[in-house]
């Protein structure tokens, strides 16, 4: 082995290993280095709005953008965070008795409604336990929404210090992520009218999934908060919250949430109650995925659906609740590019 084959390969190595530690070090900051992407992008549309105010002070600018993110975003997140955790005992109490009470009561709760009285009785007679079935289901129900909203209050506190984290990384965003793209065009890319293209529908389409996400959900979340209010469900604001979270997921969104909480005010003797619960949920928690979300990203994006569930589904999956954003952004720009590339290559 000759000496410049054998310095080849030592750079190699070198180069392979810096890399490799390079990412160790990196891996505490990755999820808000890429909270910070997405929000930077989301919002740069503003930013540069601001920025033509105070041309000649990026930073001011950048400062201004960091506070209206927080003043919009991470506060509003953080009072979800400090309610729940004053609250979390008593909600805890509700919740528990909810699991006592129809625990105890097992199938005999279903049998003051006529119809299903009949079937627990022909049930019987073939040796059918149906009460003790329904009780069971009850006490797993309560049991798995207690569960839920236990998890759903870590990860609040988790998503908290993470977007602290990504305030400071989004200063930097806004102050030289422009002049960062732009310099790594001009240095590394041949064709940059075709990159500049790519950045611009990368931009587009970051803004246009999570702007319409965020408000989509926000939207289903206040909704539903309201009737679970009405319909005198323990912790409404919590819930709410949950049912927010919920609407990230793909295929059964919603229907996690309020569907065990409907079951729980039916079974605490509230019939009327959990049916128009079920219908303002049904009705305008349901739609408003329908009605909201076209409105929110735009008519003019043409987004794919299956892009956008096959990325929440892989998304969550690897990354959680970061996946549930990130996973569609990166599949409607794959999709998008691909697109874009075979109709370029089909014959005129």
């Amino acid at each position: 082995m000759d000496k410049k084959t054998y310095l080849g390969m030592l750079a190699a190595l070198v180069t392979a290993a810096a890399i490799v530690l390079f990412a160790m070090l990196a891996a505490p900051v990755a999820k808000p280095f890429a909270w910070a992407l997405i929000i930077g992008i989301a919002t740069m549309p503003h930013h540069s709005r601001l920025l033509r105010r105070f041309p000649h002070k990026p930073a001011r600018a950048a400062g201004l953008m960091v506070l209206a993110v927080t003043v919009c975003f991470i506060l509003p997140t953080a009072a979800l965070v400090i309610t729940a955790s004053l609250n979390a005992t008593d909600w805890y109490k509700q919740i528990e008795q909810m699991v006592v009470s129809m625990t105890s009561a097992g199938g005999d709760t279903f049998s003051h409604i006529p119809l299903v009285g009949k079937i627990l009785s022909t049930a019987q007679r073939y040796g059918i336990d149906l009460k003790g079935t329904g009780g069971k289901i009850a006490a797993g129900g309560s049991a798995f929404l207690l569960n839920m909203a236990t998890e759903a209050a870590k990860n609040l506190f988790d998503l908290l210090f993470t977007l602290a984290v990504a305030l400071f990384i989004l200063f930097f965003v806004y102050r030289d992520g422009e002049r960062v793209v732009q310099s790594f065009i001009r240095r590394f890319v041949s064709d940059r009218e075709m990159a500049e293209h790519y950045v611009a529908e990368i931009r587009s389409i970051t803004t246009a999934v999570t702007v319409g996400t965020i408000f989509t959900c926000a939207a289903q979340g206040l909704t539903a908060g309201i009737g679970y209010y009405f319909a005198d469900v323990p912790a409404p604001i919590f819930c709410g919250a949950l049912t927010a979270i919920a609407a990230l997921v793909p295929v059964v969104g919603t229907g996690v949430v309020w569907v065990p909480l409907t079951a729980v005010v039916a079974l605490n003797g509230n019939y009327l109650a959990a049916v128009l619960l079920a219908l303002w949920c049904i009705v305008f928690v349901g739609l408003a995925d329908n009605a909201i979300r076209p409105l929110a990203i735009g008519a003019a994006r043409d987004i794919p659906v299956l892009a956008i569930v096959l990325g929440a589904i892989c998304g969550v999956v690897t990354m959680g609740l970061l996946g549930l954003i990130l996973g569609p952004v990166v599949f409607v720009i794959l999709m998008t590019i691909w697109g874009e590339n075979v109709s370029e290559a089909e014959p005129g």
